[in-house]
């Protein structure tokens, strides 16, 4: 279950930051679009790129944002990727997190899955 903290700054606009690990078990870190989806956290990404590829192969995650509202209170998320979303079920949680960063659909020009993730750790404020 996402804490109402967690869930806020995830629905809300900030930019998160995914960290995977690379085959070498270095760290690859990158800012990205999020959203929830019932009590997981969702975001966006090419099939193939390289968190995409990291994920497959070690579904760890751990996601860290600022919100807006209070950016001295950083939101840390640890977990997995459990599930891999394409075609049209996809395509509407990719419009919907679209539409709060743009205020539009996201364009149809390249593939795009989404990554499901269940929360194992929950971290609001330092800690």
């Amino acid at each position: 279950m996402l804490n109402p903290h967690v869930r806020r700054a995830f629905d809300g606009t900030s930019l998160a930051h995914l960290a995977t690990v690379l085959p070498d078990g270095a760290p690859h870190t990158v800012p990205l679009w999020v959203g929830t989806h019932g009590d997981r956290i969702v975001f966006l990404t090419g099939p193939g790129s390289r968190k995409a590829r990291n994920l497959r192969r070690d579904p760890r995650v751990a996601l860290s944002l600022a919100p807006e509202d209070n950016p001295l209170e950083p939101v840390i998320v640890r977990g997995r990727v459990v599930e891999w979303l394409d075609g049209d079920a996809a395509w509407e949680i990719i419009d919907r997190i679209s539409a709060k960063y743009i205020g539009a659909p996201y364009p149809r020009e390249e593939e795009r899955v989404v990554a499901v993730v269940e929360p194992e750790r929950q971290t609001v404020g330092v800690g």
